[in-house]
């Protein structure tokens, strides 16, 4: 497979089955500000639905290594790793522990710019540790995914049927924007992303899915004709919620507003349709907060 890849085959035998995936990140795990309730309220809806998790990044905050200059601010960091004299090793042990009952439902966890940041200036991969210490706990076979990349989705249906999907992921850059939430990123992703059915970012800590639709020409056997294809664009929002009553910090000091908790669903179905009498067996989209 190749390195910025990941397989997700699912089996969908009859027409009204679906496949749910809970798609998350910006976890932010161990700030004091991340709401494990309603994490884990997500993971348990996960478990009721058979759901598979990707999750695009910041999964870890880590803000409170020696060698960090936000390290001196209480609240940089959760109780439990603030005596820590092995810090790093301190972070993967607690979030393995809090992802273990939930690990055989994740596909992928992937790099955020606060996992690439450790990497760069401490020489560790909280990632890789990660996913390689649930793997080894559970016998699960999550893939530690790269800042961006791609999902290929492998839906076996019914009667033999196969359909497939592209979904691009990317952890997401800069701020997002007050006024556009992020949306303005949206015709730039698509114009080289032309392949993907759904775009995922996280990084601005918004919660939206948008549709745009794309023209696609098409030949069949001397048949040809035009068709129209949505391609979603996803922003999973954040699990730290650290607006508060509005009434200062540092989120709050340099003018952010608050930020919706949680993160986005995606349903799977089957979707048969007709174009000039071919059957075009795409899987049908939906998405949900």
């Amino acid at each position: 497979m190749h390195p910025s890849i990941v397989e997700v085959r699912c089996h969908l035998p009859r027409l009204t089955d679906c496949q749910w995936v809970l798609l998350r990140g910006d976890a932010h795990h161990d700030n004091p500000h991340s709401d494990h309730e309603k994490e884990r309220e997500d993971l348990e809806e996960a478990v009721r639905r058979d759901a598979i998790i990707l999750d695009v990044g910041d999964l870890f905050c880590a803000m409170g290594g020696r060698a960090d200059p936000r390290r001196s601010r209480k609240d940089s960091t959760r109780k439990e790793h603030q005596d820590a004299d092995d810090y790093f090793d301190s972070l993967v042990r607690h979030a393995a522990d809090f992802y273990a009952p939930y690990a055989h439902r994740f596909a992928m966890i992937a790099h955020g710019n606060h996992e690439t940041a450790i990497l760069k200036n401490q020489e560790t991969d909280l990632t890789q540790r990660l996913v390689e210490r649930l793997n080894a706990k559970t016998g699960s076979r999550i893939e530690a995914g790269k800042y961006g990349g791609e999902v290929y989705f492998h839906l076996r249906q019914s009667v033999g049927r196969v359909s497939t999907f592209w979904l691009t992921y990317f952890h997401g850059s800069g701020g997002g924007g007050m006024m556009s939430f992020d949306a303005l990123r949206v015709r730039r992703q698509s114009s080289w992303n032309p392949a993907a059915s759904v775009v995922v970012c996280g990084h601005v800590h918004e919660r939206w899915a948008l549709e745009i639709v794309r023209k696609i020409p098409y030949a069949h056997r001397r048949t040809f004709g035009v068709r129209l294809e949505s391609q979603w664009h996803i922003r999973t929002g954040t699990y730290k919620e650290e607006y508060g009553h509005g009434q200062g910090g540092f989120h709050v000091e340099k003018g952010a507003p608050p930020k919706p908790l949680g993160a986005m669903w995606m349903r799977i179905s089957h979707d048969r349709k007709y174009s000039n009498g071919i059957e075009c067996n795409r899987p049908r989209l939906e998405f949900t907060a």
